[in-house]
This record gives structure tokens, sequence and C-alpha cells, in this order.
């Protein structure tokens, strides 16, 4: 069954979504009471999960603003481990800046092979609903968008591999290469990265107007 989604996580999703929100933003997403806001907000910020900030406005006081803290963002899924900065740099310091290249190929090999065994004779559509879903199960929180006919909005709003693609921009290269061979088209556009000092990750694919193979 699927697991349901308390108060306090509705609004830590929104918090990594959204980078910042005043309390009056939080009550129109959720449709709750200042009140019951207010209550929430009290809690995340006793727990450490959620600090808040001044903004100031052109005309009036400051506005009080909350976003995540280092401990909240944690709550979020990050695969750091299985593939360490620190192991990366100590390869890299033996074999050399091509070794790094190679290996980050050889991942991007294996994860095509691996979706492509999802993503097969499918609308174009369905092939990029699909990708989505499997970045969303390996944490990256991604959301997605139809432009029109033919062009799409796929936003990754967590990145459990930060460390890593902050290190080593290969990794982001890596990565949208590998959603060009997968959704077949070369027009995959990486508009917006982390690693590059961006909030999310946002990507515009585009397809041919030829008609896709239908399941």
């Amino acid at each position: 069954m699927p697991t349901v989604k308390t108060t306090k996580d509705k609004i830590l999703e929104l918090f990594k979504k959204e980078i910042s929100l005043s309390v009056k933003e939080l009550t129109d997403f959720l449709n709750m009471t200042d009140m019951a806001v207010r209550k929430h907000i009290h809690t995340l910020e006793k727990d450490g999960l959620i600090r808040s900030e001044h903004h100031k406005q052109s005309i009036g006081r400051p506005i009080q603003r909350y976003c995540l803290t280092s401990k909240g963002n944690r709550l979020f899924p990050n695969n750091y481990e299985s593939i360490s900065v620190e192991f990366l740099k100590d390869i890299q310091a033996i074999h050399g800046d091509e070794s790094i290249n190679q290996l980050f190929k050889k991942r991007e090999e294996r994860l095509t092979n691996d979706y492509k065994k999802r993503i097969t004779r499918a609308t174009n559509k369905e092939k990029v609903e699909e990708m989505v879903k499997i970045q969303n199960e390996k944490g990256y929180m991604a959301e997605l968008r139809q432009i029109n006919e033919n062009q799409y909005e796929m936003t990754e709003y967590n990145c459990p591999i930060f460390a890593v693609a902050n290190e080593y921009h290969i990794a982001c290269q890596c990565e949208t290469n590998m959603f060009k061979q997968v959704l077949a088209t070369d027009q995959v556009e990486r508009v917006q990265c982390r690693a590059e000092g961006d909030n999310h990750c946002k990507f515009s694919v585009h397809f041919s107007d030829e008609v896709a193979l239908k399941v």
C-alpha cells in the first residue's frame, strides 16, 4: 500500500521544492488556517528541521520566511555512500583524470541499459512519464510539465549524488546523455543545474514531429 504523507511530510517537501516560504504561502499551498500552519512551523523549528530568515521588501516591514536546515535536507534520499567523493579522488590520484571519465561513462552505459529495459515501445509522453517515475524511485523528487505536444520540462528537486556531481560535473553531463539515449532524442537540454549554483536541476525535452511507436 502507498505510504500516506503526513502534513509534516507535505510541508518539508514544499520547502524542498520552493526553497523558502512564508506562513501565508504555506496556508495557500496546504489550504490550512494560519494558526494550524504556525503550529507545524513551531514544531519543525524546535526539531531543527527549518529556520527562519527575514526578507526585505520594497514597501513595508521585512517578511519572515522559512527554509530547510542542513538537518532538514538530510531527510531526503542521498546515495553518497555508493559512490564517495573521497574514493573517486583516490582513483583520480592513482590513475589520472581519464580514469574518472571512464568510470562515469561506464555508469552512463549501465544506467542507459537499465532504463531502456523499462522504457520500450511507448509514445513520447509515456517514455518521459516513465523516466520521471524511475527518477522518483531513485529519490530525485522529479516532476513533469508538458509544454506542448512535443515538448516537456522535467524538474529534479533533489539530487541523491549532489556531493559527487558538485565535485565532478561530468556526472551531470552523463545523466543528460543518458536521458537523450533512453528517450531517443538529441534535444534534451539541462537548463538549470544544482552543481552550477541553481536551486534545482531542470531539463527541457523536445521530441521531433515523428509519430512515436505505441504499445
